[in-house]
């Protein structure tokens, strides 16, 4: 049997609109966000289309190359470039790329 656990659940015009639980349970509710797995259709798109792991990403999480060069704090020609080509990014590079995509940095190395 389980033990019970604490929710507080919230309400909006008097309808549930959100449930508070212990942070511990939470975690236990969602995988570990330190794994480096890459999702099918990023894998897809850099065999079926030639992407690099970078646009794949990209490509993946909808966003558009000046809304990831804005948050990493590059150029947005940088980044097409960074896209078009095979080379190898510094770590650094890497770093805030993966930060502005909300991925980690083994996530986007080849």
């Amino acid at each position: 049997m389980k033990a019970h656990t604490d929710v507080q659940i919230i309400k909006q015009n008097g309808i549930p609109a959100f449930a508070v639980i212990p942070y511990d349970e939470y975690l236990k509710l969602v995988p570990p966000k330190d794994e480096d797995t890459i999702p099918h259709e990023v894998v897809e798109l850099v065999i079926k289309k030639g992407f690099n792991l970078l646009k794949a990403w990209r490509s993946y999480l909808g966003m558009t190359q000046k809304q990831v060069a804005k948050k990493a704090g590059i150029t947005q020609a940088a980044l097409s470039q960074m896209e078009k080509t095979d080379n190898e990014l510094r770590t650094a590079t890497l770093e805030k790329l993966a930060t502005a995509m909300d991925i980690t940095v083994e996530q986007l190395r080849d």
